[in-house]
């Protein structure tokens, strides 16, 4: 069976090697982005299984990179985690959004990895299913 391939993406290299770590010690792939631009080029050459994502980053925010992910046909299937330390508050604000549906899941860092694992996995199999 073919591992599954997950984009990291978030400015602070200790949250993407601890989450890259986490997901490569439970059998996923895992590409890494520091921000909105690399991570923008690594979806358009070898499209992830899935996503996790930070909101605050440089060059293109965490938000520019979602809209462009659930606004274009050939990526919008792909499961999106959104992880931050943002509040509830932008939780609510972008799952009003009316331009784009909301991410398949939310984690508050500091991350707990068995959430991780267990939120990842959920996504994956809800998603082999739906493309099957």
């Amino acid at each position: 069976m073919e591992r599954k391939k997950i984009l990291v993406i978030d400015d602070e290299p200790d949250t993407v090697l601890f989450i890259a770590t986490v997901l490569e010690d439970n059998g996923y792939r895992t590409e890494r982005a520091a921000d909105g631009e690399r991570a923008l080029q690594l979806i358009r050459e070898e499209p992830p299984d899935l996503i996790t994502l930070d909101i605050t980053m440089p060059q293109k925010s965490g938000v520019a990179v979602y809209r462009f992910v659930k606004e274009t046909e050939q990526y919008r299937d792909i499961p999106v985690i959104i992880i931050t330390g943002i509040s509830e508050d932008f939780r609510r604000f972008i799952s009003t959004r009316r331009q784009v549906p909301p991410p398949e899941g939310y984690l508050s860092k500091p991350i707990e990895p068995d959430d991780l694992l267990k939120l990842v996995a959920d996504l994956l199999q809800q998603r082999s299913v739906t493309v099957n």
